[in-house]
């Protein structure tokens, strides 16, 4: 019998963990793949409604880090059952071995989980720290990572390290400190487990199979009940990171008004009809990225009066201007992704027709039909393939793709040579034409202003 137990209790072993792996890393991948989906979603729904957000370094802390530890309860959960089922069955084939050895065991286990809840009670404390300084390191790496091609020019690297120093040895500190408290805990509880394991075989009655079978249980039973350590150890953490990320996601947006039909739009006090053709013109630096973005809802500090429908843009939010303009930025942001992923961020349901005709009115069809996939041609993070002026095209096919009443252009001709900005001055104009759609330009290329039929000097 305690030979075919021991048998039984390996298989049953090695059942449990292969179990407890697939049900826990199962629940970690589903579960919390969707709550990262679902915290972006609501992070992005503040940022539409002009809510200022985290530094990008706390951001990637909270979705990487907090949410990992997340992911650990739920695989702990299952291990907190598989704990609790061994050290019952290891009782259970301990008091094969007589009364005293399961008393002693009882009494170890009580022991074991009392000493790693009192020793785990300053762990919280550690923990916080160290996620306090996480967070700051890579808030303060991802600001200065961003200028990476200017620190390689002018030498910067090694101040920028020095300048990290204090923020990474603060970070390997609290690291230590943690360390060393779970190893302590660890140690503790190693010790505690060898010697209740010894008492076991001490007080054992019986013969000496099962003798046996009560100390191998007793091994396997403790090793398991240990692991609970590891609930006992995170808890505080996990604790913190829920709050941190409840306070993250539990986002109260303002109420917006609801934006009229056909809306007129002023600019510094000069009213626009909507169809109406406008350049935003005036000296470098005076404002004028600054006042399109304050109208289509992505800032609100334009040093100018901007009034859609009498209210201020922000008065509508993001969300509620999305549907009044399609825009090409100055910096013609692009996806890692291809061509047609690009252009398909415009709206749902285009045709590769569609798409073609747009590249073609933004004079980048030649582009695209020269790169190996066309449209299916993988561009690389920010369309690294293009060059700045074929970015921009891109980026403009895809703001006339949204077929929206009016369309934003910040220099869309930007790095073009003389003979293409013609052609693209040309075709834009008949496209404009024919959709009748509203043009506000920024541009300080003369050829360029030759599509408005308007002026506003700021």
């Amino acid at each position: 019998m305690p030979s075919a137990g021991i048998r039984a209790a390996a298989i049953l072993r090695t059942g449990a963990r292969y179990g407890e792996r697939m049900l826990g890393h199962r629940a970690a991948l589903f579960a919390l793949a969707d709550m990262r989906m679902d915290l972006f979603a609501r992070i992005a729904k503040a940022a539409l409604a002009g809510r200022a957000s985290l530094r990008s370094g706390e951001m990637a802390a909270r979705f990487g880090r907090d949410v990992d530890l997340l992911e650990d309860t739920a695989i702990r959960r299952v291990a907190v059952v598989g704990g609790w089922s061994a050290g019952i069955a290891a009782l259970a084939l301990v008091s094969l071995s007589g009364w005293r050895s399961l008393i002693v065991m009882a009494v170890g286990m009580v022991a074991m989980r009392q000493a790693s809840r009192r020793m785990a009670a300053r762990l919280p404390h550690l923990q916080e720290q160290l996620a306090q300084a996480h967070a700051g390191l890579q808030a303060d790496y991802a600001d200065m990572a961003g200028p990476a091609a200017d620190i390689a020019v002018y030498d910067l690297a090694q101040p920028i390290a020095a300048a990290l120093e204090a923020k990474a040895s603060a970070q390997a500190d609290a690291e230590l400190a943690v360390a060393r408290a779970e190893a302590r805990i660890a140690i503790a509880q190693t010790a505690l487990s060898s010697i209740v394991v010894a008492l076991v075989a001490m007080f054992a009655q019986g013969n000496a199979p099962m003798t046996a079978l009560g100390v191998l249980s007793a091994m396997a039973g403790l090793e398991a009940w240990a692991g609970l350590v590891q609930h006992d150890m995170r808890k505080g953490n996990i604790e913190a990171a829920e709050q941190r990320l409840a306070a993250l996601g539990n986002i109260e947006t303002a109420d917006h008004k609801p934006l009229p039909q056909s809306p007129t739009i002023t600019f510094a006090g000069q009213s626009v009809r909507p169809g109406a053709r406008i350049a935003i013109t005036g000296p470098s630096g005076i404002g004028k990225t600054r006042l399109v973005e304050t109208l289509i809802g992505l800032r609100d500090n334009a040093p100018q009066d901007v009034r859609i429908a009498g209210l201020a843009p922000h008065e509508y939010g993001l969300a509620g201007l999305r549907p009044l303009f399609a825009v090409m930025q100055q910096d013609a942001p692009l996806i890692a992704g291809s061509v047609a992923d690009n252009l398909g961020l415009a709206r749902l349901g285009l045709t590769r027709e569609a798409m073609m005709r747009a590249l073609h009115v933004a004079c980048a069809d030649d582009v695209i039909e020269a790169l190996p996939d066309r449209l299916d041609q993988w561009l690389g993070g920010d369309g690294a393939r293009l060059s700045g002026g074929q970015r921009r095209r891109v980026a403009l096919a895809r703001a006339l793709l949204a077929a929206r009443p009016w369309l934003v252009l910040d220099e869309p001709s930007e790095g073009l040579d003389a003979v293409t900005e013609s052609r693209l001055v040309q075709r834009l104009g008949a496209w404009l034409d024919g959709t009748g759609t509203g043009l506000i330009l920024i541009s300080h290329r003369p050829a360029m202003l030759a599509l408005a039929n308007q002026a506003i000097c700021l």
